[in-house]
C-alpha cells in the first residue's frame, strides 16, 4: 500500500521577515489560485518582498504577492499581484481575528510551499522589530558563532 509523503518542497520564502518581525505564532493555510498561477508557482518563481495578509469582512487575503506569468498560457494572465483568498477553518479564523485586534501586530508570510500537491503559505503572527532589538539578536548570533568556533578547535583526537 502507498502512503502520500507529507514532505513540502518550498517555492518561496520570505528571508527578511524574521530580521524585521518577532514571529509570536504560525499558522499553515492554504491558497487559492488559478491555474496558470500554479503552473507558475511549480516553477519556483515567485516572491514575498512587501507581502502581507489581512482580514476583510470574514475572509484571509494575501496582498502583494507576486506570481509571475506562466509564459505557456493560452489564456490571458491574471495580474501577478492580485490579492489572493487564503484558506482556513473557521474556528482558526477567529482565533486569529481575535489575535490580530493586539496593537502593532501584523500577518506576514514566511514562506509558500506544496504539501501533498496543494500549494500551502506559512503565515505569521509578527510584531515589527525595532532598532535596538534588532541589534542584539546580531550580538546574539555573533557570540554564538565565536563559540562554536573555539569549539570547533578544541576538539582533536
Amino acid at each position: 500500500m502507498k502512503t502520500k509523503s507529507d514532505d513540502k518542497r518550498v517555492v518561496a520564502t520570505h528571508r527578511k521577515a524574521r530580521a524585521i518581525y518577532e514571529i509570536l505564532e504560525t499558522y499553515e493555510a492554504g491558497l487559492s489560485l488559478l491555474g496558470s498561477e500554479v503552473k507558475s508557482l511549480r516553477g519556483g518563481r515567485a516572491s514575498l518582498d512587501g507581502c502581507f495578509g489581512r482580514l476583510d469582512g470574514g475572509q484571509l487575503s494575501l496582498f502583494n504577492f507576486y506570481i509571475p506569468p506562466y509564459q505557456f498560457a493560452t489564456v490571458s494572465p491574471p495580474d501577478p499581484r492580485r490579492s489572493r483568498r487564503l484558506l482556513m477553518h473557521r474556528r482558526e479564523l477567529d482565533r486569529l481575528s481575535g489575535r490580530l485586534q493586539g496593537k502593532g501586530l501584523t500577518l506576514v508570510p514566511l514562506e509558500v510551499y506544496f504539501r501533498r500537491g496543494w500549494a500551502k503559505v506559512l503565515l505569521g503572527l509578527a510584531r515589527g522589530k525595532k532598532g535596538p532589538d534588532r541589534r542584539e539578536d546580531l550580538k546574539k548570533r555573533a557570540t554564538a558563532r565565536e563559540a562554536e568556533k573555539s569549539f570547533k578547535g578544541s576538539y582533536r583526537s
